[in-house]
């Protein structure tokens, strides 16, 4: 019987996976689909999915300053972080959140002014919302303390196998300040008209998307002039001011979809993310380059780890909260 003389295939001939682009296409369509749904699904699945994702990108974050030899509290971190969001939202969403399931609300929404002294109840408006925010500022910096309280009782516990104690507690909360706030002031935008309104949170992702989407075929095209050599070579000035026209064009376009926002309302918020987007992804590159690390995960396959993806709204969302609170 003569022996089998087909040659046995190379390594390299031998069926492959999907490729990096087939797997950005299946992995980006479903991230999409993820996204539009839980925003428009309602208040509930938005802030699900939202609290969620932070705490993807905040256990990203915290990976990286392990990987730049910090010990980070992960999982105090997480916890706090996913509280801070569902707080927020809460707060923001109360008068929503009371009509849906029936709870009681006064006239400034949350809390409820039944809270508050009698004393105050016949006072002046005005009065009765310093009342709530001072209440709101102590029960914050309450809160806060109690963090911190907590991190550093974690060091005592775990020295001297914790490394740097207070770089550690300091990794901790830079998290929940760089990750977890700025997320949940998301639920501001969405909330800002009074009541719960996607498109508001959908237009300042198509705004970061623009300003990424110009940015990459005005510095493919005509960049020479590097905005930040040392941090990342590959991002011009001539690629931020193409991301800047093409977020203050989609600014304009979008009263087509959102009438009700005012024209110099869109512009100023397409400003805003053209200015602070960039320097959020610039601080991202800093952060990863400081660590030593090229993506901050692999959470979607072929697009690296979501702080990848929301780097720009970690700057942007602050700013965007503080003109809201300011200016309505």
């Amino acid at each position: 019987m003569n022996p089998d003389l087909t040659p046995t295939p190379p390594a390299d001939a031998q069926p492959k996976g999907p490729s990096n682009l087939r797997l950005r296409v299946i992995w980006g369509a479903l991230a999409a689909a993820l996204l539009v749904g839980c925003t428009f699904g309602g208040p509930i699945s938005f802030a699900v999915f939202f609290a969620a994702v932070q705490a993807v990108i905040l256990k990203e974050f915290y990976r990286i300053m392990r990987a730049g030899g910090h010990k980070p509290a992960f999982w105090i971190g997480l916890a706090v972080g996913v509280l801070i969001f569902l707080t927020i939202n809460l707060a923001v969403g109360y008068g929503h959140y009371a009509k849906l399931f029936g709870w009681p609300a006064g006239a400034t929404g949350y809390p409820p002014l039944a809270a508050l002294p009698q004393s105050m109840a016949g006072q002046s408006s005005a009065w009765l919302l310093l009342a709530t925010g001072a209440l709101s500022a102590v029960n914050w910096l309450a809160g806060a303390m109690l963090v911190l309280l907590v991190v550093v009782l974690r060091e005592v516990l775990l020295w001297p196998n914790s490394g740097h104690p207070f770089l550690n507690i300091g990794a901790t909360i830079t998290g929940l300040l760089y990750v977890s706030l700025p997320m949940a002031l998301l639920s501001l935008i969405a909330f800002g008209s009074g009541h719960f309104e996607p498109g508001r949170v959908f237009c300042l992702i198509f705004f970061v998307w623009a300003a990424d989407t110009g940015a990459y075929f005005a510095g493919k095209n005509f960049g020479k002039h590097k905005l930040a050599p040392s941090i990342s070579p590959g991002k011009t000035w001539e690629g931020w001011a193409g991301g800047a026209a093409l977020t203050l064009i989609v600014g304009w376009a979008a009263g087509y979809f959102l009438p009700d926002i005012p024209l110099s309302h869109r512009l100023v918020a397409a400003g805003v993310v053209a200015v602070f987007g960039p320097l959020g992804d610039l601080a991202e590159s800093m952060l990863k380059r400081s660590a030593g690390v090229k993506d901050s995960g692999t959470f979607l396959p072929g697009h690296g780890g979501l702080l990848d993806r929301f780097d720009a709204f970690l700057l942007v969302l602050p700013v965007l909260a503080l003109l809201q609170i300011l200016v309505g």
